[in-house]
C-alpha cells in the first residue's frame, strides 16, 4: 500500500489508481471523506476507492480548464427562430470537476458550443427559467413556463422546447397541454436519461430532434420528444396527456400510454413518419390562451393498495380535491366480506365524505386499459358514493393535473362533467391492441 494524499491533486486531474483487486483511471473529483478517494470513469459513473486499499497512483494528464465559448457565436437569422426554456435537468449541462456533477449552459452561445448542430437548423434564443430538481415542481412553475412560452411565441417564435429533469416530465407536458389553449406553433418538453458527461447521454439527439420536428413540420401541439430505443436512431413524438416514464434510467423510459405517438423522426436521415394519430396544425394567427393553475390548490395522488384504513383517505378531507389509484378496472377496498375486512366499510364512508366536499376522480394503476368501475360489485360502489372518471383511461398523472386544471378554471359542477370529456386528447375514444407495451 502507498500513502496517497488527496492534496496534492485538483479536480479534474487524471489518476491511474491500482488496489489489491482492482484498477481505475478516471478524473480526480475531491471528496468529503478523508479516506475515499472518487474517481469519475469515462463512462460517466463515479466511483470511491478506499484509500487504505490503494498499492499505486500516478498522475496520467493533469487537468486544464476548457475554454470559454466566445460571446459572438454567429447564427442565422433567416431560419426559423425556436426558443429554448429551461428548469434544471441535465440536457444543458456540463461535468463540473470540482464538485463531481454538472454545471448548466444557458445562453444561446454556450448551448450551442455543446450542440452546435442546432445552428444549421434554427435560429436559437435560449433562457433560464428555474434552475431546479424537477420532483420540487409546483403548480406555480407551470405557470411560469406558460407565460414564458407565451411571451416566446408573442417575440416571433416559431416554437418552443421546455427543458426539464426527467422524473415529473410527463407531468409538465400535460399541465402544459391543458394551460396553452389554442396553440399556434408547437411546444416540445424534452429532456435527457443519461447526463451529457456520458458517452451514452441523448441530450443531444432529443434536443436536435426536438428542434428539426418543430422546424419542417406543420405540427402544433405540445408534445414531449425522447429516445425511441436504446440506439441512436430515432425519437418519438409523444402527446403531452398521453405519455409516461416507464423505467428509471433507460434512453427510451417515455413511452405513449393508450394512445399512438405523434410521429417518429430519425435524427440522421431527417426522416419523419407520421403516425394515424390526427393532430392541430400551424396557424400563426390563432392566438394563444393562457388557463392558468390555481396555484393554492391541494390536489391529492392516493394509490390504492391491500390493509388500507380510512385515515389514508380522511388524510384528504382538507383538500380541493383527489385522485385515487385504484386496482384494476377502479376499485377500491369497500366491501366487508369477512370478520377482516370491516375497515372496508369504513373506507367507503371516507370516500362518500369526500365526495361530498371534492371530486373524487378514479384512475387504474394498471396504467394501460380503461376504467370502468360498472363491472365489479366493488365500482359500482364506487360509483354511487360519487367517485368520477368513469370510461377514463388517463394516466394517474394526467388524470391529476386535469383535475387541478379543471378546479382552477372550471367551477364544481362543471370540473363533475367535464373530468370524463376528452379536450386535448387525453382520452381515448378507443385503445388499440398494438398500443398495449409500445
Amino acid at each position: 500500500m502507498v500513502s496517497f494524499d488527496q492534496k496534492k491533486y485538483v479536480a479534474g486531474d487524471r489518476l491511474a489508481i491500482i488496489t489489491s483487486t482492482d484498477s481505475y483511471e478516471g478524473a480526480f473529483l475531491p471528496s468529503e471523506n478523508p479516506s475515499v478517494l472518487t474517481l469519475k470513469l469515462d463512462n460517466g459513473y463515479n466511483v470511491g476507492v478506499k484509500i487504505a486499499n490503494i498499492k499505486s497512483a500516478s498522475l496520467v494528464k493533469a487537468y486544464k480548464a476548457p475554454k470559454t465559448p466566445k460571446d459572438d457565436v454567429k447564427q442565422n437569422t433567416s431560419l426559423p427562430r425556436v426558443a429554448i426554456l429551461h428548469t434544471g435537468g441535465t440536457i444543458a449541462s456540463k461535468v463540473d470537476y470540482a464538485t463531481g456533477g454538472v454545471t448548466a449552459n444557458f445562453t444561446p452561445e454556450k448551448l450551442l458550443s455543446m450542440f452546435p448542430e442546432l445552428a444549421q437548423i434554427a435560429f436559437i434564443d435560449s433562457h433560464l427559467v428555474r434552475q431546479m430538481m424537477s420532483e420540487n415542481m409546483r403548480f406555480s412553475h407551470y405557470n411560469l413556463l406558460a407565460k414564458a412560452v407565451k411571451k416566446e411565441i408573442d417575440k416571433g417564435a416559431d416554437g418552443v422546447i421546455v427543458t426539464q429533469g426527467t422524473d415529473t416530465l410527463h407531468y409538465t407536458a400535460a399541465a402544459l397541454s391543458f394551460a396553452l389553449e389554442n396553440l399556434p406553433v408547437p411546444v416540445m418538453v424534452v429532456g435527457a436519461q443519461r447526463s451529457s458527461d456520458r458517452g451514452s447521454s441523448d441530450a443531444a439527439q432529443n434536443l436536435i430532434a426536438a428542434t428539426k420536428f418543430m422546424t419542417k413540420t406543420d405540427f402544433s401541439e405540445v408534445a414531449v420528444c425522447m429516445h425511441n430505443n436504446m440506439q441512436d436512431e430515432n425519437c418519438l413524438i409523444i402527446p403531452g396527456v398521453k405519455v409516461r416514464k416507464m423505467h428509471t434510467s433507460r434512453r427510451d423510459a417515455f413511452r405513449p400510454v393508450n394512445g399512438k405517438a405523434f410521429a417518429t423522426i430519425d435524427v440522421k436521415t431527417d426522416k419523419i413518419i407520421f403516425s394515424d394519430r390526427p393532430f392541430v396544425k400551424k396557424d400563426p394567427s390563432r392566438k394563444l390562451k393562457l388557463r392558468l393553475f390555481n396555484e393554492d390548490l391541494k390536489v391529492g395522488l392516493l394509490k390504492s393498495h391491500t390493509n388500507m384504513f380510512a385515515e389514508q383517505f380522511l388524510a384528504y378531507k382538507g383538500f380541493d380535491g383527489l385522485v385515487v389509484e385504484g386496482t384494476a378496472l377502479g376499485q377500491l377496498p369497500n366491501s366487508k366480506v369477512d370478520e377482516f375486512t370491516a375497515e372496508s366499510e369504513k373506507i367507503i364512508d371516507a370516500v362518500r365524505l369526500l365526495t361530498s366536499k371534492m371530486p373524487v376522480v378514479m384512475a387504474s394503476q394498471c396504467i394501460y386499459g380503461r376504467v370502468d368501475m360498472n363491472v365489479y360489485k366493488e365500482g359500482r360502489i364506487n360509483l354511487q358514493a360519487g367517485v368520477l372518471g368513469n370510461f377514463s383511461d388517463m394516466t394517474p398523472e394526467t388524470t391529476f393535473i386535469k383535475l387541478a386544471w379543471l378546479l382552477s378554471n372550471y367551477d364544481k359542477d362543471e370540473v363533475a362533467a367535464l373530468i370524463g370529456t376528452d379536450l386535448r386528447g387525453e382520452i381515448s375514444e378507443r385503445i388499440e391492441d398494438d398500443e398495449f407495451l409500445n
